[in-house]
């Protein structure tokens, strides 16, 4: 995977994020992977107002940021979404795209999802899958295999809906946090962590959980790597790095993941 981001639709214009993501992407060469979601919990209860925005009547954050996703992908396509003032003369539909504009950039948009309903909703879109580090769900399972599940029915979902890329399913990606104990350093950080379990809890009104991270010698991260059933589902694996240990710190960890990647035959990517 190349150049990422995920901006959160609630704080967002989206036909200013559209202009821009696709003047990346088109300096970038095509490499830009744009992910886009409805955003995570989060303590401000007037994030949203702070930046200009709020709801109307029947408005959820749900519907608007679904809406504002759907406004992002006619923008990068290129199609017109304002009106000239010959258009507005005459009633005419909008004529005016934006610039620049990436086509190209619609096949690499990911939403993120929280939940299976979500994911099953990115599936209807045609859009990847961008399974998040917490699912807004817990039937007790463990979350690797409620986020699995989740992208099993992403997958029926998008070929039911008549998406077809070849195997007819989308792309979809996890992240974890795995830190092998190879030195000292990685010793005084994350020992500590090793032999964590799921986060449970209750969060933004509904039972919440999440994974643990995977922590201990490289065979042993490698061992949770093949257990791990939404990792052997998905098509790719991002790491969460722990920016504040420095560049240095996060090249050696981020080695020493792809070396396990690697031994264990997979396709390494930085």
């Amino acid at each position: 995977m190349d150049e990422c981001c995920n901006p959160d639709m609630r704080y967002e214009n989206p036909l200013y994020l559209a202009s821009e993501a696709s003047a990346l992407d088109l300096l970038s060469g095509g490499r830009l992977q744009l992910g886009v979601s409805r955003g995570s919990p989060e303590p401000a209860a007037d994030g949203q107002a702070a930046f200009g925005y709020t709801l109307e009547d029947g408005e959820s954050w749900n519907s608007v940021t679904r809406e504002r996703t759907a406004l992002i992908r006619r923008a990068i396509a290129g199609e017109p979404v304002a009106h000239s003032q010959r258009a507005m003369d005459w009633g005419r539909e909008p004529d005016l795209p934006i610039e620049p504009h990436s086509p190209a950039l619609g096949e690499r948009l990911w939403w993120g999802a929280g939940s299976t309903p979500t994911g099953v909703w990115a599936g209807q879109q045609g859009m990847n899958l961008l399974s998040s580090t917490l699912l807004l769900q817990d039937d007790g399972r463990p979350f690797h295999v409620q986020q699995a599940d989740q992208i099993a029915q992403y997958r029926a979902a998008r070929a039911e809906a008549g998406f077809e890329d070849g195997s007819g399913a989308g792309l979809a990606a996890v992240t974890r946090s795995a830190f092998p104990l190879v030195n000292e350093d990685d010793h005084r950080y994350f020992l500590r962590e090793q032999g964590s379990s799921d986060g449970v809890g209750f969060l933004d009104g509904s039972a919440a959980r999440s994974g643990p991270s995977y922590v201990g010698e490289p065979e042993e991260v490698a061992e949770m790597f093949t257990a791990d059933e939404a990792i052997m589902a998905a098509d790719y694996v991002l790491f969460a790095l722990p920016s504040q240990l420095g560049v240095d710190y996060n090249v050696h960890l981020l080695s020493n993941l792809a070396a396990i990647w690697r031994d264990l035959g997979w396709t390494a990517e930085s």
